[in-house]
């Protein structure tokens, strides 16, 4: 999940100094998604440890990853992009070289942007006004911008939301979901198992696509298991534009998080609804309808993520007394790689034991690893260790989370982290 920061923080003084912030990043860099110095890293190599970002500007206020590309917002509303540019997510030249494509360079044409969003082949912006920009290429609709278009390979406005005030967009594998500022929520691309609830197109239902996919399965064979199950969703009915989610139709929603093929909705009131593929237990339900119905969870939760197959949640937990009590990270969906960050059954919401009383204000779940940041600015990581992607130094897995250190003369006050697939961007402030 990409929590935003409030962009005004970031233009304030304090005392008479502005504040500066850094990015820094670490994982896995086949696609160039790092973005750090190729004297540091090398070309498309693996990062172990946080390391700063330099060739940004000292005043990012807000960053995202995609599944191998990585974006990030200036405090003047500028938008950078590094990272893999296949598909033309980075916004930039279509006629760079490629070995330009890991240098940070600015998104043209875009201005006044206050946020930004990402999946593995389309990026977009949510501007001042609350426009929605996107471009990229995806023949799965995931562009919102009309019946058959694929690419825009420069940001281009989604005119079927004109109308509204963008305050969120998260995108899944083939689909994708806006939240507006009073609590709207849109949908648009792949619609299989009810991952955008209900809705029909043109008289057809939802698929059923079902992937027979045990949270047993090692890695390798679950990515395989994945493409096979893409590969059948290939003829799949698109929304094209995007549509009013309809069973949502009179309440309000606070937030969404998509993963490959699922989708988590939090309610205002506190209710979390889940909806799309189950195949690991990642809906975090019993009950198997293709529509978005409530999680089985006892606490309230005030924040949530989504990574490949497994879903994260920011739960208050009342004390004995009935107080508020602590606040905690809730797991559940695929834990093979130990990115629940805990034991037992994994289709339940269950707490994160080592992160209780360690005040968490935000989460991020990649491909096998996962993420949290605390009001204290500190950064744990669990999860699949390969290529570096939990900064801890080496390619060890954690079953449990892990203080991520920061070398000596580096902004240690983490502001917001997000993962990609299989690498990490942290803001910090200096």
């Amino acid at each position: 999940m990409l929590r935003i920061i409030n962009k005004t923080f970031f233009n304030a003084v304090v005392g008479r100094r502005r504040i500066t912030t850094t990015v820094m990043s670490f994982g896995d860099g086949s696609h160039s998604a790092l973005g750090v110095p190729t004297t540091v890293a090398g070309i498309n190599s693996d990062v172990y440890e946080p390391t700063p970002i330099t060739s940004l500007p000292p005043d990012v206020s807000t960053v995202a990853a995609g599944h191998y590309h990585s974006l990030a917002v200036t405090s003047n509303g500028n938008v950078w992009s590094w990272g893999r540019n296949v598909e033309h997510q980075l916004g930039r030249d279509i006629h760079s070289p490629r070995q330009t494509w890991g240098e940070p360079g600015r998104v043209d044409g875009l201005s006044g942007v206050q946020s930004v969003f990402a999946s593995g082949v389309v990026s977009a912006a949510v501007r001042g006004d609350g426009s929605l920009w996107v471009w990229g290429r995806s023949k799965r609709g995931q562009l919102g911008l009309g019946n058959g278009i694929i690419e825009a390979v420069v940001p281009s406005r989604v005119k079927g939301l004109e109308k509204e005030e963008i305050f969120k967009v998260s995108f899944g594998w083939g689909h994708a979901l806006a939240l507006t500022k009073d609590g709207k929520l849109f949908g648009w691309g792949y619609s299989a198992d009810g991952r955008l609830g209900k809705r029909t197109i043109m008289g057809v239902s939802p698929l059923d696509s079902k992937a027979n996919l045990s949270s047993s399965l090692k890695l390798e064979d679950a990515e395989k298991a994945v493409l096979e199950a893409m590969d059948k969703e290939n003829d799949m009915p698109i929304i094209w534009e995007p549509c009013l989610i309809d069973e949502l139709k009179g309440v309000e929603v606070a937030d969404v998080s998509c993963g490959l093929d699922h989708t988590l909705v939090l309610l205002r009131d506190g209710t979390l609804l889940s909806g799309g593929s189950n195949a690991y237990g990642q809906l975090g339900r019993s009950t198997p309808d293709m529509e978005f119905l409530p999680v089985d969870i006892s606490v309230y939760p005030v924040s949530i993520a989504s990574g490949l197959g497994h879903s994260l949640a920011i739960c208050r937990i009342p004390s004995a007394d009935g107080g508020v009590g602590l606040s905690g990270v809730f797991s559940w969906g695929w834990g093979q790689n130990s990115q629940l960050g805990r034991e037992g059954p994994t289709n339940i919401p269950l707490p994160v034991d080592e992160l209780l009383g360690e005040k968490p204000s935000s989460v991020s779940g990649g491909r096998v690893h996962s993420i949290a940041v605390t009001t204290d600015g500190d950064l744990f990581s669990w999860g699949c260790g390969r290529n570096g992607r939990l900064g801890l130094g080496s390619s060890a897995d954690e079953p449990e989370p892990m203080l991520v250190e920061f070398s000596e003369g580096q902004g240690t006050n983490v502001m917001q982290a997000v993962t990609g697939f299989d690498h990490t961007l942290v803001l910090t402030r200096d």
